[in-house]
């Protein structure tokens, strides 16, 4: 049933109590229901009476706009890939189906699915069940008008509470396992050929994507307190950097049980509450985090057997599991194909060709701290009702359930709070010098496996065996302002330095991400902040790196450039002539200063100002064109980068509108910012497309700056994708347009400001309730 906003009030008053309008009698109690009450861009604000009801609502409404999304996520993690497309068919991640199946039937077995359901809350095991319920529903009636054209096929089938389960044990292993899904599936004994049969290529696409991940998953991040807030209370900026599809893509509503939640923002799919958001008295956003959340052993293996290893001087077997996935043949008939999966007591074994080889002498064990997380769901819910940030900073160190991101938040009363309150690996600073080899470094933390002694330390006070208490980790309140775009807790306000910790946690004296040091000179630069400020940070399109290179590469464009002189003449007068921005408008330039640096940036000599990490907000900076090396080095990437945009195609006059790009529908839509190694704070991942267009795949994803006044919260924002993955949907790009325009939205959450919306609709929906099942019964 659909009511149009002008909907009596009357009776919304009694859907809201539980009343008919007609006859005015009490709801039955064995009934399941929800309104969802759409507003501008057909953002959802999801209301019900209690846990199911929410939930039920929550499910329904994001099948209206997501289903076929969500329906593929649920296919990935129940390893049925192979199944209904093939072994040799990839994942929207470019993963190919066997290795993924294999990876997530190693990772949601039934008893990991039983454990983590039996962990749950009985109000959220309620809310999971009702989400099943709400998009179930969802699901038949679309069956009955015909299903989109993505996701027509006998795989699209009805939730279960275990869907939900594994969707969430895939997101906590994100940061970890995650990235190792064809290292695992493919690992095999010396003298076996390597289970998964991986090419060279799937093997090189494995390792961009490994390197990509933060990425796809960065974020920038601004809080605000009473000192520099414009009216003396809390202001955020929101601008998590995530990917534009998959399981990663942020969806926008606004949830509430009268007396009970109240709470706006985003969630990942499958995901019964907000990630990011704001309540009544309280702003948060999270930005991926530089923590370790898994380490690496290395095994050293049993001479006469490399199945087996050596602890403690006593040879021990490594312990084999036989996953079998269904796989569908040539010929269209399943066949089932089984691989043998290798564990030690510290983790399944990884194998990379090259990087972390299994031969005679050694193995790699990896062990994921967020595997053991059960607690992610309880403390996503207890931050959607925390009412101040004592609140919210307690159930962070009661809970420990964050798995691999930073916290930045701000109250109604101006207070302003960081937290690197993830899930992290108990290895002290000690014990990487006792059980690390120093000459792999910190990039990826590598321990001995040949020693017990070695394993992760348990500290009674953490809410978890082998992770750091939340005491031990990097935490900062002020009341001016704190920043984060990525890096380590270091140089949240360089006023107060966070110092200290193991390597594992968090590294000091490194130089800072150019996003960083841009934010920390806006921020500099405030006495006092105005929301407009925290939009403009984003909206400005500044290239931040151009301010530090661009005069030297001018001075050497007016340089004797001798016979290339004439070549470059058009590349050097296109970089005079840009404005140093990543807008829609920027020229030529651009794309040309792009090239450059993404050559220059691999030499750690091309600085003319060293890093100092006595300085770390202004080194390194400048290019050193007087050294030789330098000068060579920055005539050859001129040279390269005039030759990419000729293969390119591209004309003088171009814009970067004209370049990057998202293809919705077959409707490409322009879109701002650019690389993040740049220093764009509005940073955006885009790949190469045809003719010389760029594709959007990740960047500002949720998008929003929150502030306080006597009555609440007031919010400005966009979803810069859109609401809907469905091309049919009214809601499938005309936020990307709006993101294209730096049109921001007011972000009704009052009743007032709801009720107001010039999109608002209102939709009832209900059905009996059913009685709900354990996850192991589905």
């Amino acid at each position: 049933m659909i009511i149009s906003r002008q909907f009596p009030n009357f009776c919304l008053a009694a859907l809201v109590l539980g009343f008919s309008c007609g006859v005015q009698a009490l709801a039955q109690p064995e009934q399941t229901r929800a309104e969802i009450r759409r507003t501008s861009f057909g953002v959802p604000h999801i209301r019900a009476s209690d846990e199911r009801g929410l939930g039920y609502g929550i499910g329904y409404a994001y099948a209206q706009d997501n289903l076929c999304l969500l329906a593929n996520e649920v296919l990935t993690v129940n390893a049925q890939r192979s199944r209904y497309f093939g072994p040799e068919a990839q994942t929207l991640e470019q993963r190919d189906n066997l290795s993924s199946d294999v990876f997530f039937s190693w990772l949601n077995t039934p008893q990991a699915v039983e454990a983590f359901w039996q962990a749950q809350t009985p109000a959220m095991r309620e809310r999971m069940q009702g989400y099943v319920e709400g998009y179930n529903r969802q699901l038949a009636e679309r069956r009955k008008q015909g299903l989109p054209e993505q996701c027509q096929g006998e795989w699209v089938r009805a939730l279960t509470t275990a869907d939900l389960v594994k969707l969430t044990r895939r997101l906590l292993v994100e940061g970890g396992a995650g990235q190792f899904a064809e290292a695992l599936a493919g690992a095999a004994p010396p003298g076996v050929v390597a289970q998964a049969g991986l090419s060279a290529q799937a093997w090189q696409l494995a390792s961009a994507r490994q390197q990509r991940f933060a990425l796809d998953r960065g974020s920038n991040a601004v809080a605000i307190g009473s000192e520099r807030s414009f009216n003396g209370r809390g202001l955020l900026l929101a601008n998590p950097h995530f990917p534009w599809v998959g399981a990663m893509r942020f969806y926008q509503m606004h949830l509430t049980i009268p007396g009970q939640l109240d709470v706006m923002g985003a969630a990942l799919p499958g995901l019964p509450l907000i990630n990011i958001g704001f309540n009544q008295h309280l702003a948060w956003t999270h930005t991926v985090d530089a923590s370790k959340h898994f380490t690496l052993y290395r095994l050293q293996l049993d001479p006469k057997d490399p199945t087996r290893y050596l602890l403690d001087g006593r040879s021990v077997p490594l312990v084999r599991q036989v996953v079998t996935v269904q796989v569908k043949g040539v010929d269209g008939q399943l066949q089932s194909q089984s691989r043998t999966l290798y564990s030690s007591e510290f983790g399944p074994v990884v194998q990379w060709p090259g990087e972390l080889d299994w031969n005679r002498q050694y193995a790699y064990s990896l062990r994921d701290a967020n595997l053991d997380n059960t607690r992610v769901l309880t403390q996503w819910q207890a931050m959607n009702q925390a009412s101040s940030i004592a609140g919210l900073q307690d159930s962070v160190h009661r809970l420990q359930g964050i798995p691999w991101v930073n916290t930045l938040a701000v109250d109604d009363q101006g207070r302003a709070l960081y937290m690197n309150q993830s899930v992290v690996p108990n290895v002290t600073q000690a014990k990487l010098a006792l059980c690390s080899d120093p000459r792999a470094g910190t990039q990826v933390i590598v321990l001995d496996g040949s020693r017990r002694a070695c394993a992760w330390d348990i500290d009674p006070a953490a809410a978890q065996p082998g992770i750091f208490a939340a005491s031990q980790l990097p935490q900062l309140a002020r009341n001016d302002y704190l920043q984060h775009s990525n890096d380590s807790a270091w140089m949240v306000n360089p006023v107060a330095p966070l110092e200290g910790f193991s390597p594992v946690i968090s590294q000091q004296d490194v130089p800072l991400k150019m996003r960083a040091r841009f934010a920390l000179e806006r921020l500099g630069r405030l006495h006092t902040a105005q929301v407009s400020d925290l939009q403009h940070m984003v909206n400005d399109e500044q290239v931040y790196l151009a301010g530090q290179v661009m005069p030297d590469l001018l001075q050497f464009c007016e340089q004797d450039l001798g016979a290339d002189a004439e070549r470059l003449g058009p590349l050097c007068a296109s970089l005079k002539s840009w404005d140093r921005s990543a807008g829609l408008q920027a020229g030529l330039g651009f794309v040309y200063f792009q090239g450059i640096m993404q050559e220059l940036l691999q030499r750690p000599d091309v600085w003319r100002v060293a890093f100092d990490p006595k300085d770390p907000l202004h080194t390194p900076r400048g290019l050193a064109i007087s050294r030789a090396p330098v000068a060579q080095a920055m005539r050859e990437a001129m040279l390269a980068s005039l030759q990419q945009v000729k293969e390119a195609g591209l004309a003088d006059d171009v814009r970067w509108g004209d370049i990057q790009q998202v293809s919705q529908g077959g409707q490409p839509t322009p879109v701002p910012g650019g690389p993040e190694s740049l220093g764009i704070y509005n940073a955006m991942q885009s790949v190469p497309g045809s003719a010389g267009k760029r594709e959007v795949v990740s960047g500002t994803s949720y998008l929003s700056v929150v502030s306080f006044d006597g009555q609440g919260p007031r919010a400005l924002g966009l979803l810069a994708f859109s609401l809907s993955s469905d091309p049919s949907s009214a809601h499938f790009r005309d936020q990307t347009q709006a993101f294209a325009r730096n049109q921001w939205s007011e972000l009704p959450f009052s009743e007032a400001q709801i009720q107001a919306d010039r999109g608002y609709r209102l939709q009832s929906i209900e059905e009996p309730r059913k009685e709900a099942l354990p996850v192991s019964g589905h």
